[in-house]
């Protein structure tokens, strides 16, 4: 689109110069340049943002300049886990809007070495980039480094590595896990008394994923001098479903029965059902999938979390195809997804809201939004 300079009412320009003035400050005189886009903007008529072309209005065209049709590899630890459905739609998401695609590989059972291995062939593919949640502190650094030696970008997601752990990935998107580990522990503090146990419920202790939310909500319940067991319940649904209701019989005193993962969420709510013990034995959920948030309506769980699981499948890929479409100049950066305590109060909001953010539905809608923002718990 072309665009012919016209003349402008001198009187207008004057007038459109002094409001600019006075919305940004009379300090911006002084610069050399803040003048000529001074003078540019008046000699444009107020029409300046024409420079930048039709994008600018919406008109439909393009918003990046021609490029490949890359492909990008999202490794993960448990591939069919149902948690990570509204991540993949994330991912398909962003590769429609930017013309790229994607694969989803890695282990169904959080084996390392399966991860790796996804990550060879990614590397061998020659892929664009590469996001992988980094479960364990030392199993991801000589690939990630093999690859990164290639030019290929590497970004984790879901599971950050620690600190001074020589990992060299390029950016975390995802949960600030030990963050929001304490404000867990927050939260359970206002059903449990000093001296109460609490059984802590996680898939796979260690892991970088889900440990650090154990050890966050530690940090603030054996303070108060409320004792935190961790319980190891397993990667499957079946073995989480089989060990929080057997744990629960070998320790009826416990008050509180935390899950720091979706399956053992869903495992402490039928516990809870079971066991008629609502009232009795709180319990909390990881995550929002539709069993946890029913069990949130009918009462078997106080509260779960959302850590917007979308957007660690839509981010990574916007990032790395920028990274891509900059010549590297646009490194990806580190993105906290966030916290949001869902409770019996708003959990109507996502079961009569199928989704695919939330991943209850494959549709692709146009949702509306609440009409006043809700509380948020930030980080």
């Amino acid at each position: 689109m072309s665009y012919e300079p016209k003349e402008v009412d001198p009187r207008v320009k004057e007038a459109s110069r002094r409001r600019f003035l006075r919305n940004a400050g009379g300090a911006f005189l002084a610069l050399p340049l803040a003048g000529g886009l001074l003078e540019a903007r008046g000699s444009l008529g107020g029409q300046g943002d024409e420079l930048f072309g039709a994008s600018v209005g919406g008109q439909g065209k393009d918003p990046f300049a021609k490029h490949p049709n890359w492909t990008f590899a999202l490794v993960n630890h448990v591939t069919t886990n149902p948690f990570f459905v509204p991540t993949r739609y994330g991912a398909q998401d962003a590769c429609n809007l930017l013309g790229c695609s994607y694969t989803w590989t890695g282990s169904a059972n959080s084996i390392v070495d399966h991860m790796v291995t996804a990550m060879d062939t990614a590397i061998a593919d020659k892929v664009a980039g590469i996001g992988v949640p980094v479960i364990d502190p030392t199993g991801f650094i000589e690939p990630t480094n093999r690859a990164l030696e290639q030019g290929i970008p590497v970004v984790a997601y879901n599971a950050n590595p620690p600190a001074n752990s020589g990992n060299n990935q390029m950016a975390y998107i995802g949960q600030n896990l030990f963050s929001a580990g304490v404000l867990a522990g927050h939260k359970i503090l206002s059903y449990v008394s000093k001296g109460d146990l609490v059984g802590g419920m996680i898939a796979t202790p260690g892991t970088a994923n889900i440990q650090p939310r154990m050890n966050g909500a530690r940090s603030v319940l054996e303070p108060a001098g409320v004792h935190l067991v961790e319980v190891a319940t397993g990667a499957q649904l079946s073995q989480e479903f089989s060990t929080v209701p057997s744990w629960y019989l070998g320790h009826r005193d416990v008050k509180f029965l935390y899950a720091v993962d979706d399956g053992s969420g869903e495992a402490v709510s039928k516990t809870i059902e079971k066991y008629n013990l609502k009232g009795k034995v709180h319990g909390s959920g990881w995550d929002v999938a539709v069993p946890e948030l029913q069990a949130i309506r009918a009462g078997s769980l106080e509260f779960s979390i959302d850590q917007q699981a979308y957007l660690q499948g839509f981010i990574p890929i916007v990032q790395l195809f920028l990274y891509q479409l900059s010549g590297g100049l646009m490194r990806p950066s580190n993105t906290d997804t966030g916290l949001l305590f869902v409770t019996k109060q708003d959990v109507g909001h996502y079961l009569d809201t199928p989704s695919r953010f939330e991943g209850s539905t494959s549709a692709e809608k146009r949702l509306t939004p609440p009409s006043s923002i809700p509380e948020v718990a930030l980080q």
